[in-house]
């Protein structure tokens, strides 16, 4: 993990992203039973980029706002899961969905990640992160002149 910190360190010098929101990523990822690679690096740099704009362009601001920390890291862990499915070079049978769970319930808002296959919960699970917390986007849009 601290080859792939270091290599990120490397790369991400003009954002908004601190030390700390790349070690969540990186712990995030590792919560999921997915093992790090150093040429991982490159890709994970590709998907907090790719999330940091998308944030900052909804919400009309210049930094990610601290209260999109949570949000922010698990959608860079969503679209780096997802490009890695999409390219082929993600094992999904190597993931640990054992202790996964099968629903969260949240206020009236309930998703469920019961499908009969790993690659289904696989694939339910990145939807929730890409997607989960978009709504609280609006908490921080600014209006545009």
């Amino acid at each position: 993990m601290k080859k792939v910190l270091a290599n990120i360190l490397t790369v991400m010098t003009k954002t908004s992203l601190s030390e700390s929101f790349y070690e969540a990523v990186l712990k995030r990822l590792v919560s999921f039973g997915y093992t790090l690679k150093e040429d991982d690096s490159w890709l994970i740099c590709f998907a907090m980029q790719k999330v940091e704009n998308h944030i900052k362009n909804s919400c009309n601001t210049t930094d990610v706002p601290d209260g999109l920390f949570n949000v922010a890291v698990d959608m860079v862990c969503g679209e780096f899961l997802f490009t890695k499915k999409q390219t082929g070079q993600l094992e999904i049978a190597d993931l640990d969905f054992d202790g996964a769970f099968t629903s969260i319930k949240e206020g009236d808002t309930q998703v469920n990640f019961g499908g009969s296959s790993d690659e289904e919960k696989f694939d339910q699970m990145v939807n929730y992160l890409l997607h989960h917390g978009e709504g609280d986007f609006v908490c921080y849009r600014k209006i545009r002149w």
